[in-house]
């Protein structure tokens, strides 16, 4: 009884063996669109696809309907390559020759009968146009017979993704319009939609076959292979060109260049500071570009001394005091003799500490009470500081027992300089002043001033009397590198405010030192992190702008970081310095702040789409009219002093330790 139903078991298993369907044979019976497409592709709207996943996503499908005349390379289809996300195919069949003359052919005495037709009813114009078409199609013949030239069919076919239908609507508009600047239109699938999503797939498949005839050099024109390569034949390598594998070599000072300022915009941990340290390395090791930072965020002091440059920390316990009222002398062309000549600028100064010393005065809530009145009296006080210490504008007033009759020849070795006025020598003016005051209008501001600019001086033990004093420390000629840390110092008011002042000294000292003649000025320059910092305060924004326009005649490069456009956007007043940099260089953006650059830069939907995507150390490069997508790659030596990910420092520390 067991071994019988030992044998009908057995019995069962082989049938069931004989008839299990074998794997490939079931992959034999399958389509091709049974294998490759989603099991979630719904057809059923007669205008676009729906394709279910994970996140829903909608397809909408095009073909080209009509094409210019005459076109150009690479304009033809740059507009729709680059759109976004959106997939494009053409199909492209040769036609046979004999084909192509007969066609030919028949079209030459078509566009003839017409042109007999227009001569006999008298229309000039129309008779014109037909020979000149008559023209072109035999000249066109007469190439293809010689070999020269040939003709060919092709299809082109989009397809427009997007994750809800109002965008869908939203991106064939803009299509549309887009396609249309370049004389094409196109059309949507209706009611062909699944076909032309098939035509789309790589399957060699046109199932629309809606053709336009090419000849040989416009077929050329639909192609997008096209090499951005961005950058000069002098410079420092920067990066690496990610569409052709070159190097870019950068020159912050080429000539071609209208400005030598530059921007740099991403999110935070992007690679903001690392590509600037490493275009600051090897700069200054290379092409001896002297560089000053103004650290808001305390990273570039290891580069300092990597380079052997000069670290500077500004803090409340710090004993580096920097004077506002601070000035030098500068090299000008005189205008009628073209000779060069010293110069002391008092009047600009005066313009300077005022809008500084406004700045104070106005304080962390930009207080509403500081008005034209209050600026007067700040201005007189200024002025009347630099005079009572016999500073006007002969560069001779600078130094103690000026001789008469400066000029640029003038012998100025030995002599001792003036001690500047300072904040502190400015109050107890304010504080005369007040007490002199007979005018009404002017109490409440005197006593304003009084109060809130206590804070600023030392002799009231101010807790910002960091600026009160004598400069204690001076920028030295030639330093590679020279590092102004002002981490230490509060974020929300005390930071942007020594941004501002720093900014206006480091014009006295380290811009306007350099001569307008390019042959004898060193290059140099300015490098402002974090600048969203300065943008609450209208009198640090305008002295921005004024150091972007001038830089250029320096010769100095004003160089902006920061990761937060959208202040920049909402201020109009902060966009002239950014849209008048040469170079700019957009790495990783956030989703919320790409519109805002979109429509700043004027980037493309296939620009914007990658910024959003893109990987650490990737980004755009624009520089003047050329744009290449570039990859940053420190070297692992530069990595020692470039690198800022604090976990990534932990984790190169222990692996130091254990090496030795």
């Amino acid at each position: 009884m067991a071994k019988k139903k030992q044998r009908e078991e057995e019995q069962r298993r082989q049938l069931n063996d004989y008839t299990k369907p074998d794997e490939f044979q079931i992959l034999k019976k399958k389509t091709i669109k049974e294998l490759i497409a989603p099991s979630g592709i719904d057809a059923t709207n007669i205008d676009h696809l729906e394709i279910i996943s994970n996140v829903t996503r909608y397809a909408r499908s095009f073909f080209v309907s009509t094409l210019p005349r005459m076109c150009t390379f690479p304009e033809l289809f740059r507009d729709m390559y680059l759109f976004g996300d959106i997939n494009t195919s053409i199909y492209i069949n040769p036609i046979p020759e004999s084909r192509s003359q007969n066609e030919l052919n028949r079209v030459i005495n078509e566009i003839e009968t017409e042109r007999i037709v227009a001569a006999d009813r008298g229309n000039i114009n129309r008779e014109s146009d037909l020979g000149q078409k008559r023209l072109e199609a035999e000249e066109l013949r007469d190439e293809i017979a010689a070999g020269f030239n040939k003709l060919y069919e092709a299809s082109i076919v989009s397809t427009l993704f997007a994750y809800n239908l109002e965008d869908l609507e939203r991106y064939t508009k803009l299509l549309s319009t887009e396609m249309s600047k370049s004389l094409v239109s196109i059309k949507s699938a209706w009611g062909m939609q699944e076909e032309a999503f098939k035509s789309n797939l790589p399957l060699m498949d046109d199932k629309i076959k809606k053709t336009h005839t090419f000849d040989r050099r416009s077929m050329g024109t639909v192609f997008p292979f096209t090499t951005s390569e961005v950058g000069h034949s002098t410079g420092v390598p920067l990066g690496i060109n990610k569409q052709t594998g070159v190097p870019v070599l950068f020159d912050n000072f080429h000539s071609s260049l209208t400005n030598y300022n530059m921007v740099i915009f991403a999110k935070s941990g992007a690679g903001k500071s690392v590509t600037m340290k490493t275009l600051i390395s090897r700069s200054a090791v290379l092409m001896g570009v002297q560089s000053l930072a103004l650290d808001a965020e305390g990273e570039y002091s290891i580069v300092a001394e990597s380079l052997g440059g000069i670290n500077v920390v500004i803090s409340p316990t710090s004993k580096t005091v920097i004077n506002i009222f601070d000035v030098e002398t500068e090299i000008v062309k005189d205008e009628i003799t073209g000779r060069d000549k010293l110069v002391l600028n008092v009047e600009n100064k005066v313009e300077d500490v005022t809008q500084a010393l406004l700045t104070m005065a106005k304080g962390s809530t930009r207080s509403e009470e500081v008005n034209e009145l209050t600026k007067q009296i700040i201005a007189e006080s200024v002025a009347e500081e630099y005079a009572a210490h016999g500073i006007n504008s002969d560069p001779n007033s600078l130094f103690e027992a000026a001789q008469t009759g400066g000029s640029l020849s003038g012998n100025m070795l030995g002599r001792k300089k003036k001690d500047m006025p300072t904040i502190g020598s400015w109050y107890r003016r304010i504080q005369k002043k007040a007490d002199d005051n007979k005018n009404p209008d002017y109490n409440f501001h005197y006593s304003y001033l009084l109060k809130v600019m206590k804070q600023y001086i030392r002799e009231y033990d101010g807790q910002m009397a960091y600026f009160d004093g004598q400069s204690t420390f001076d920028l030295l000629e030639g330093a590679l590198f020279i590092n102004l840390d002002i981490s230490q110092l509060e974020e929300k008011f005390a930071r942007p405010l020594a941004q501002q002042i720093l900014l206006e000294w480091i014009w006295e000292k380290y811009v306007k030192k350099n001569s307008e003649d390019r042959t004898k000025a060193a290059k140099k320059r300015v490098l402002v992190d974090e600048a969203w910092m300065l943008l609450p305060f209208p009198e640090a924004v305008d002295f921005l702008n004024t150091m972007a326009r001038r830089a250029r005649k320096r010769n100095v490069s004003l160089a902006i970081i920061s990761q937060r456009f959208q202040d920049f956007y909402e201020k109009p007043e902060a966009q002239a310095v950014l849209t008048s940099s040469d170079t700019k260089l957009f790495l990783a953006q956030d989703k919320a702040e790409i519109q805002y650059l979109k429509e700043v830069f004027k980037l493309s939907e296939g620009e914007a789409n990658f910024l959003v995507t893109c990987l650490k150390g990737e980004g755009l490069l624009k520089v003047g009219g050329d744009s290449a997508i570039i990859q940053i790659r420190p070297t692992a030596k530069e990595f020692e002093f470039v690198e800022t990910n604090l976990n990534k420092l932990v984790q190169k520390g222990k692996r130091t330790d254990n090496k030795y």
